[in-house]
């Protein structure tokens, strides 16, 4: 049922101008706390949505998992049934595509999760860059943004037609 939900919400936002609003408040009515400004691309929606919560202009990009509780403990403790922890998101924060975000982790102000990283500790450090299975600080912001100034790009202006012609002959794409 919550995906029909979730394909509804999101038919309505495309219907509706494509406000991110639209989106957050479908959280929001499940109980997750999410601030304003926030972008998100994946269906987060947990059986615990109350324990989540979001800072203000955060990004959270496709297929990310919050993960809010763990059975596995019935197998180890047979009379317990499971585990549960809050997961909090702090402000200006970005989740790469394809990261899990295990229960009870907290991250502060400004981090970057990479995409495909494991979360399964906090980090109390702001400004920071994390990735991996499980997830460890790789850098902070200034380091990253030293190091990719010269491929950086604004496309938001641009309709689908001009960032295509603009990719295809740019000299600023990455190479690894």
């Amino acid at each position: 049922m919550y995906e029909l939900r979730y394909f509804l919400a999101k038919l309505k936002y495309k219907l509706l101008g494509s406000n991110k609003e639209i989106i957050n408040d479908y959280f929001r009515k499940h109980g997750m706390n999410i601030g304003t400004g926030t972008n998100l691309c994946s269906n987060i929606m947990t059986p615990e949505p109350y324990l989540i919560s979001i800072g203000e202009n955060v990004t959270i990009s496709n297929n990310v998992q919050f993960i809010t509780h763990d059975n596995s403990i019935c197998k180890v403790l047979p009379n317990m049934t499971d585990l549960f922890g809050k997961i909090t998101i702090g402000n200006n924060c970005f989740l790469g595509a394809r990261s899990v975000i295990m229960y009870g982790v907290e991250l502060k102000h400004n981090t970057i999760v990479a995409a495909g990283s494991v979360v399964t500790k906090s980090f109390n450090e702001s400004g920071i860059i994390i990735g991996g299975n499980p997830a460890k600080k790789l850098g902070n912001w200034e380091t990253f943004s030293k190091k990719i100034e010269s491929y950086a790009m604004n496309t938001d202006s641009l309709n689908e037609e001009q960032k295509r012609n603009l990719l295809l002959i740019s000299d600023k794409l990455v190479t690894r």
